[in-house]
């Protein structure tokens, strides 16, 4: 497993959003408690069955400084489902509540070691990474989840706690890579 390792710090990025704002990982740490980057496409069943339960999980906890932050690395020359437009329109058809951005040269999935989508890293207001991997133990059935990781995470965060397991396994689609 290549990239950002539990309790190292994660690489700072600086993305443009479909909101045509610019984001700064570092102003995010500044105010956000916990900061949560999943790593999505536009097109993978993994996503579109797990879209409603992030969605749930920002509003959950919007009002305990914690930010989901959607990043779709895909390239969208081989995957055109992925373009920036067509995040757009994801983010709209969808009704995201959390930030969508493009990370174009893919170095930020690069340096996190992002593999599938949807994959979960979780960062401490540090910016250290403390979870990365599955939103919840079934990722295509959202009525039999047993084990929400993902929640779990960011409460042991919020409480001060260590979180406990730090890594699982992302299911998904695999990241297009150039």
């Amino acid at each position: 497993m290549n990239g950002t390792t539990i309790d190292n710090y994660a690489p700072d990025f600086e993305l443009p959003g479909i909101d045509d704002e610019v984001h700064h990982l570092a102003r995010y740490l500044e105010n956000f408690q916990v900061v949560c980057v999943i790593f999505l496409s536009n097109q993978c069943p993994e996503v579109n069955s797990s879209i409603e339960r992030i969605k749930q999980l920002q509003k959950d906890f919007q009002d305990q400084e914690v930010i989901i932050i959607g990043m779709n690395s895909n390239d969208a020359i081989i995957s055109p489902a992925d373009s920036f437009e067509k995040m757009k329109e994801f983010a709209t058809n969808n009704e995201l509540n959390f930030p969508y951005i493009r990370d174009v040269t893919q170095d930020v999935a690069i340096s996190f070691g992002a593999e599938k989508t949807p994959q979960a890293f979780l960062l401490d207001r540090e910016g250290k990474l403390r979870y990365r991997g599955l939103i919840d133990d079934n990722v295509t059935q959202p009525e039999a989840v047993k084990v929400a990781y993902l929640r779990q995470a960011i409460a042991q965060i919020i409480e001060g706690k260590i979180v406990i397991p730090s890594t699982t396994e992302a299911i998904g689609c695999s990241i297009i890579w150039r």
